[in-house]
């Protein structure tokens, strides 16, 4: 019972939106709260989805693969969001075609399957929200796309260390150059290149496997 009452009570704070009382109980009846640390992978490529997440606590990175085996970052989970490709996977009972990973630790509540599309049809504010969260990640596939296709590479480095660094709420990121190259479908080299001129620049700060951003996070 003082889980079920947890779960309610972190709904309420995080999931405003889902603002049917009948829901939001059951949410916290049939929910599981789930903690991970960073780096850990919640969904892989070519698995079968078993639950929908509602995330809580920390941020998930969502990726795509191509046939060349090289990733790609789609966009980012924080607090309050939820996967859409996930409840894509869920309702048509397919694979699934992306990775999702913690990149700090992260808590989420974790929605067996079989309820959503019961919901779907029982509960407007689910639905909303469901739309919403379409909406929100399609938005983002899209900027994802321009910015490969319109902006030079400096720009899209510069986006991506400004997001991670108000994800992480904090100006030190403890990342590779590596795994930064990784996210931008990117050679090390090139990332490399650009972090040091960015440095000369003053927009950061380099040292062993981590990145001080210097701008304010606004």
């Amino acid at each position: 019972m003082a889980i079920q009452t947890h779960i309610l009570t972190l709904v309420r704070q995080h999931f405003p939106q889902l603002n049917q009382t009948a829901l939001q109980e059951e949410i916290a009846e049939v929910g599981q709260l789930l903690e991970f640390p960073a780096g850990k992978v919640l969904m892989d490529y070519g698995t079968y989805v078993q639950m929908m997440p509602l995330l809580v606590k920390g941020s998930i990175k969502v990726s795509r693969q191509d046939d060349d085996g090289q990733e790609l970052l789609l966009y980012f989970l924080q607090a309050g969001d939820t996967c859409s490709m996930s409840f894509t996977c869920c309702m048509m009972d397919k694979q699934s075609i992306i990775r999702t990973e913690t990149i700090e630790d992260s808590t989420l509540i974790g929605i067996p399957t079989r309820y959503m599309d019961d919901w779907m049809s029982r509960y407007t504010s689910w639905k909303n929200f469901v739309m919403q969260a379409y909406n929100t990640r399609m938005l983002e596939l899209v900027r994802t796309i321009d910015k490969i296709a319109f902006h030079n590479m400096d720009d899209r480095l510069r986006d991506y260390l400004r997001q991670r660094t108000q994800l992480a709420h904090s100006p030190v990121l403890n990342i590779t150059h590596q795994d930064i190259a990784s996210d931008l479908h990117a050679s090390r080299e090139a990332v490399s290149r650009l972090l040091k001129k960015m440095e000369q620049k003053g927009f950061l700060r380099l040292s062993r496997n981590q990145v001080e951003w210097l701008e304010p996070l606004d």
